[in-house]
């Protein structure tokens, strides 16, 4: 059997390629892919080219091992259905749907280990969101927000907006947005932001620093998260944190360099910066979570949610080199583009 596969092959350059695919050994099974969802984050940094070369894929996740160079494989978010089972004891899992933390190709072969069940009342154009849903649970967990709490969140791509859905269901005193592109601005404040503002407006921080207004100095975010991508928003997003408050990193930054100034108000306002990883569960909450249950929750939140209502452009897998140059050039008109097979 054959299969195509999707490569990064040079800075902005993917193709397909036809590949050999062996039948299933025992205990494995053949999926065929449904749809899959091109990530703006980590997939456009490795599209331009700007991931480290020494940068393992996903120490994690079997399909992703190896390293992040020319030409390589890569994706992680992918709704599949099983089409042969390697052995009769797996024979139960034919036909079924299920989500994998899987490259873009039209046919694959895993373990049952390695795949997520789909619910029953879960359309795959939903479930292929499960990777930024998780990504989205880790966050809120990792941030711990809390009652009354000021939080501020820069970046409405998929990520900050399913962390902004989910941070809205929280009892905020003020959940404000900061995003340059006008069409995400519009769809934070439909998913529960009370304000959404452009931060290269020229009264943007003013209107800002106004909500934010506290006791005498006492001025600032509880909680700001920065998931846009860009390193430059860091610093901003530095000084809009009040003192001690936490500011939680999301955004993987890949060669680019973020520059912070740490000479000024951070030691005095006794700032604390976190970093948050989904493919590990932080130490402190352990005692309680793991990974089965982080899915478990993304999985609940998928449901209420629906978040294929983001999804803005369909392509078909042979048409993935134009779905990319539209998410690299064109992000004020694509929001979540999948591929379709």
């Amino acid at each position: 059997m054959r299969r195509r596969s999707l490569y990064f092959l040079e800075p902005y350059r993917v193709g397909l390629r036809e590949e050999a695919l062996p039948p299933p050994e025992p205990g494995q099974l053949l999926l065929r892919t449904l749809v899959s969802a091109i990530s703006s984050g980590t997939e456009l940094l490795l599209y331009r080219g700007q991931v480290p070369p020494d940068m393992a894929a996903d120490l994690t996740i079997p399909a992703l091992s190896g390293r992040l160079v020319f030409p390589c494989k890569y994706g992680y978010s992918l709704v599949a259905e099983v089409v042969e089972a390697g052995s009769l004891p797996l024979a139960g899992w034919e036909g079924k749907r299920v989500f994998a933390f899987h490259p873009h190709e039209d046919y694959f072969v895993a373990y049952p280990e390695e795949l997520v069940p789909l619910p029953s009342e879960v359309a795959p154009e939903d479930a292929v969101f499960l990777a930024n849903m998780e990504t989205a649970v880790t966050l809120a967990l990792d941030g711990h927000p809390m009652i009354g709490e000021k939080v501020v969140v820069f970046g409405q791509g998929i990520v900050g907006l399913l962390l902004t859905s989910l941070l809205a269901r929280f009892p905020l005193t003020c959940l404000v947005t900061l995003e340059p592109l006008p069409s995400r601005r519009l769809t934070s404040e439909t998913v529960g932001a009370q304000l959404a503002l452009d931060p290269l407006a020229p009264e943007a921080l003013e209107r800002l620093r106004r909500i934010l207004q506290g006791e005498g100095s006492d001025w600032g975010a509880d909680l700001t998260y920065e998931v846009s991508g860009n390193p430059a928003a860091l610093e901003l997003a530095l000084a809009i944190t009040g003192f001690s408050g936490r500011l939680v990193i999301g955004s993987w930054y890949g060669t680019k360099r973020a520059e912070l100034n740490l000479g000024g108000e951070f030691h005095r306002k006794r700032q604390v910066l976190l970093s948050s990883q989904v493919s590990t569960v932080a130490p402190k909450l352990r005692g309680r979570w793991n990974k089965a249950r982080i899915l478990q929750t993304a999985w609940e939140w998928v449901k209420e949610i629906k978040p294929s209502r983001f999804i803005t452009h369909r392509f078909p897998l042979d048409q993935a080199g134009p779905a990319y140059e539209l998410l690299d050039q064109h992000p004020e008109t694509a929001l979540q583009v999948i591929l379709t097979y």
